[in-house]
């Protein structure tokens, strides 16, 4: 007898056929349904072990300057304001890195995007080895920091690979263990300068060439990436355009309906509190600790390794926490749980800053950084619906946003001395709760938001049809907005309707997939 249950969106059954293309469940986008973190199947689960591993690359390259901070700056006679000025540099010229990388994600794939901006940015590391002064230091930080825009490219590939209730997890794991790298680079660096120093090298020069093993490490993943990653389930973006599988996309079109979403806009102001902070806490925690509490180098490593290695764990519960409130409560149980989530990251930013001990310090940011970093993991939860057609903008808004708050927060705080760092981490958590609140004004019309239900009638296929104008519509390039809407009903929550409703304007020649 035949089961009278129906089938979710997600769930979608397809001809045998195509199911056996691919090694993981998919639904109708080819998107995986399923997650085996220990596979390496193409082309989901390879995309998702080279997406963060370069990324985690990225990351250590970025910051493997402040676990050696007292000797560089001894070396170079670096004052306060320099380090200051080149701990925001290296985070500043991200910001418009990442917005340029969501666009190129959205026109040309993640793939190459993603692989050239590595490449492009290893000389950068390499010089990190020839340094004389505080311009050239601050110059090296700069253009070496641009590299952590890769985290565009990570998330897109993400969201482009794992279908809506995967989505979440999917992100978290690939940005969490990429952020691993922030913490890593705190025990890496120390390590590889004392093996060199052990060789009989002067402090002078060990520190100097430390830097080439993040430099070398970095443009391995990129040719890895490029060698064997694949931008979409059924191939890469240049290959499907000439097959004519994926209309070639329009910047203008991209760029509007990116930024004309207020939506990206609520998200990068708070991605700047949970992200912006965990940059600014890998810029400024070791010498933090070296300082204020008289630990040795390589203590004040590990503590501070401690902040960024929580990443293998809180990122990933921050996606997947997202995912479930998401079965529950759909749409609303995302954005309250980000809420949540960010706001005690903040109340214990506010405690840390007022802790006057080693070990009561060292436990409580050991638990602002697990809720810091879960509410990354739970911003990119949200992120993948805000628009389909511009993801990749979208993505580099809320990217770009995590670096601005870095840069504000470090040059308010931490620059020079107005504050002490144990006063500047007070008044960042203060911040992180006021940037939090604008969360409850996120609204969709389909799924509503933290106070409000759905509008009457409203559906996930006019929301992204939206996005496409009557001509483009006629020529079907809207298709692909379409079944993404059709798996995205999930989002509605077990409370919701999970049935999809079609606008009555789809032109007749798009086959959608029947449930």
């Amino acid at each position: 007898m035949e089961n009278p249950k129906k089938p979710s969106s997600f769930q979608v059954e397809l001809p045998a056929s195509e199911a056996t293309r691919f090694e993981l469940r998919v639904d109708s986008e080819h998107k995986a349904t399923e997650f085996r973190l220990f596979s390496f199947a193409a082309p989901h689960m390879r995309a998702f072990h080279l997406s963060w591993f370069s990324f985690f690359c990225c990351f250590v390259s970025t910051f493997a300057a402040p676990p050696l901070l007292p000797v560089i700056r001894d070396s170079l006679g670096l004052t306060t304001t320099d380090i200051g000025n080149a701990g925001i540099a290296s985070v500043s010229g991200a910001v418009f890195a990442r917005l340029a990388m969501g666009t190129a994600c959205d026109l040309v794939g993640p793939r190459l995007a993603s692989a050239s901006l590595i490449l492009l940015t290893t000389p950068a590391v390499y010089s990190a080895a020839i340094i004389d002064s505080a311009s050239s230091y601050l110059l090296a930080r700069f253009f070496t920091g641009f590299s952590i825009a890769s985290f565009v490219s990570t998330q897109f590939w993400m969201s482009s690979m794992f279908s809506p209730p995967k989505v979440g997890l999917a992100n978290g794991l690939a940005g969490g263990w990429g952020n691993l790298g922030g913490g890593a680079t705190q025990l890496i660096m120390p390590l590889v300068y004392d093996l060199i120093r052990h060789t009989g090298t002067t402090s002078f020069t060990a520190w100097r060439v430390a830097f080439f093993i993040p430099g070398v490490i970095q443009t391995l993943s990129a040719i890895a990436v490029l060698a064997l990653g694949q931008d979409m389930p059924d191939g890469n973006y240049r290959t499907l355009e000439k097959a004519g599988n994926k209309p070639k996309d329009s910047f203008h079109m991209v760029f509007y309906n990116g930024v004309t979403n207020y939506r990206g806009w609520i998200l990068a102001l708070t991605y700047g509190y949970c992200f912006g902070v965990e940059l600014t806490m890998d810029n400024i925690i070791a010498e933090y600790f070296y300082d204020r509490f008289g630990v040795n180098l390589q203590t004040a490593g590990i503590i501070a390794a401690s902040f960024g290695l929580a990443n293998i764990g809180s990122r990933p519960g921050g996606g997947w926490l997202s995912d479930r409130m998401s079965e529950r409560f759909g749409m609303r149980g995302r954005l309250w749980s980000l809420w949540v989530v960010q706001s005690l990251g903040g109340v214990l930013c506010i405690i840390l800053g007022r802790m006057d001990t080693l070990t009561a310090s060292i436990a409580v940011m050991v638990f602002f950084s697990f809720f810091v970093q879960a509410a990354c993991g739970l911003t990119f939860g949200v992120v993948p619906f805000v628009s389909r057609r511009s993801l990749g903008l979208i993505s580099g808004m809320t990217g770009g946003g995590g670096n601005v708050g870095a840069v504000i927060t470090q040059l308010i705080f931490f620059k020079g001395s107005k504050y002490s760092k144990e006063t500047g981490i007070t008044l960042m958590g203060i911040m992180i709760l006021c940037c939090t609140l604008p969360i409850m004004l996120i609204y969709f019309p389909q799924w509503g938001g933290m106070f409000c239900g759905p509008k009457p009638n409203a559906t996930e296929e006019v929301y992204y049809a939206a996005e496409w104008n009557e001509n483009e519509k006629e020529k079907g390039y809207h298709s692909a907005s379409l079944k993404f809407a059709e798996n995205s009903v999930s989002e509605r929550g077990k409370r919701g309707d999970s049935s999809p409703t079609v606008p009555a304007d789809v032109p007749t020649h798009i086959n959608l997939p029947t449930v």
